[in-house]
């Protein structure tokens, strides 16, 4: 096994996989794992790619500065390059990036500026434009521009195409990608249009997209929606685009995507990101259409790592009514965390209130039902831990019984919803009780996620 003298030598020469348990029908599916990269995703590649030609033409030195706008991986390409070779780098990123993406860049010294998800390009806080105009306000500073720099594409035509052949032994008949700045596409179909003439190019694509409409129809809409995946789906076509060899696009629901990224773990144990889920739905749908057997190759762009708040969390997931659970038509139905499934996270009255705070920020709760021995006894919250400490911070050892609150609002599941209303008002939280028995809290995020997921 070869040891490397720097991580910017581990990328690429990402392993190939075969898929076992997913239904591929007639058909062989294959995994690119792009999350085995050092930075995690496929990213890297262009990362390297876009630095050292930047470095090759004059145009940067080491403590230059570097921008770019990103959906995220391209960034996190981008800081590890950055940081190995001396720049600085400020990356402009939505505001719908997961926040392990954003703690990732931060922690390998990227600058993060947050702007607006729900603009389109030419709208001032669009991300890319809001990148291009900070780096001409900032001296000496280089715009790397993935959706215009050549050396985008070029790193997948002399690295990730020629891998995947050889790996595949030479016999490729399709490959199933997402396109963002469309620098994987336009590699790869530049080297197979040589190298493998015949090969199929699939794209898949958010719904939202207007890439699949584009790619199967010929139309070019200016009106794009939203999507939750990260990384790929476009609302325009990037300059270095090249979709002439491209066969087909399909369009993935975001609730596909997160379903079959989630079933990738569970049946195959790969853990990739939304935008994988993208690819394998699509690259599924491929293979069920096709009446004989074809040997198809996906990628897994990135590490499912940077979305363990999101699509690998379940109560996200019920948040955006991509899990459906077991509708009451009461009250029930409004508690995120039910006790009675011994999801709520709670507290006994002998434990400390150093417990207790510890507690609340490891799972981002606001307060906690005080229990013992299924029996509610009070709640704590912040205000009463900070009360009880304030000035007297030897308090903390303290047991959490002396510190919670007794006098609870309590409903019956029969209630009615605006009975929530004087609770919250009051700032506290709804105690939801059915035949005696304790099932859980209401707060008002939980309220007023129910009425979202009703507008749904």
């Amino acid at each position: 096994m070869r040891v490397y003298d720097n991580v910017l030598q581990m990328i690429g020469q990402t392993p190939m996989v075969r898929v076992n348990h997913l239904p591929t029908g007639p058909c062989e599916l294959y995994l690119k794992l792009e999350s085995q990269n050092p930075g995690g995703s496929i990213k890297d590649r262009i990362g390297l790619s876009m630095i050292e030609a930047a470095e090759r033409a004059g145009h940067i030195k080491p403590g230059d500065t570097l921008v770019e706008g990103t959906a995220g991986n391209t960034g996190i390409g981008l800081a590890l390059v950055a940081s190995q070779k001396g720049y600085q780098l400020i990356l402009v990123v939505p505001d719908k990036m997961s926040r392990e993406k954003i703690f990732n860049l931060k922690a390998m010294g990227a600058e993060v500026v947050l702007t607006r998800s729900d603009v389109g390009k030419g709208h001032p806080q669009y991300y890319q434009d809001l990148a291009e105009r900070i780096a001409q306000e900032t001296d000496g500073a280089f715009f790397i521009n993935q959706f215009g720099n050549p050396n985008n594409p070029l790193a997948h035509q002399t690295t990730t195409g020629p891998e995947m052949l050889e790996q595949m032994g030479g016999r490729m008949d399709a490959v199933v990608f997402g396109v963002g700045s469309s620098g994987t596409m336009t590699g790869l179909s530049r080297y197979f249009a040589q190298a493998a003439p015949e090969l199929e190019l699939i794209i898949a694509d958010p719904v939202g997209s207007i890439l699949t409409e584009y790619v199967n129809e010929g139309t070019l809409s200016d009106k794009s929606g939203s999507w939750m995946v990260e990384g790929i789906g476009e609302d325009f076509l990037p300059v270095i685009s090249d979709f002439e060899r491209v066969t087909k696009s399909y369009s993935v629901s975001d609730a596909d995507s997160f379903h079959w990224g989630r079933e990738l773990l569970r049946k195959e144990g790969v853990l990739g990101g939304s935008s994988t889920g993208t690819i394998i739905s699509a690259a599924l749908r491929y293979c069920q259409e096709q009446t004989e057997s074809k040997r198809v190759v996906a990628f897994v762009c990135d590490t499912g790592n940077k979305y363990l708040s999101k699509m690998y969390n379940d109560y996200w997931m019920i948040d955006q009514g991509f899990i459906q659970r077991e509708q009451y038509g009461d009250l029930r139905d409004l508690i995120m965390r039910p006790y009675w499934q011994q999801d709520t996270v709670t507290i006994a009255p002998g434990e400390s209130l150093m417990t207790a705070y510890a507690r609340m920020k490891l799972y981002d709760v606001s307060q906690l039902p005080v229990v013992d021995n299924d029996e509610l006894l009070g709640i704590i919250d912040e205000s009463d831990v900070l009360l009880r400490v304030y000035e007297h911070e030897d308090r903390y050892a303290e047991a959490v019984s002396v510190a919670m609150t007794t006098d609870l609002d309590e409903v019956q599941t029969d209630a009615d919803l605006s009975s929530l209303l004087p609770i919250f008002d009051a700032g506290k939280v709804a105690i939801v009780r059915h035949e005696g028995a304790f099932l859980g809290l209401i707060t008002r995020i939980d309220m007023l996620n129910y009425l979202r997921r009703k507008m749904d």
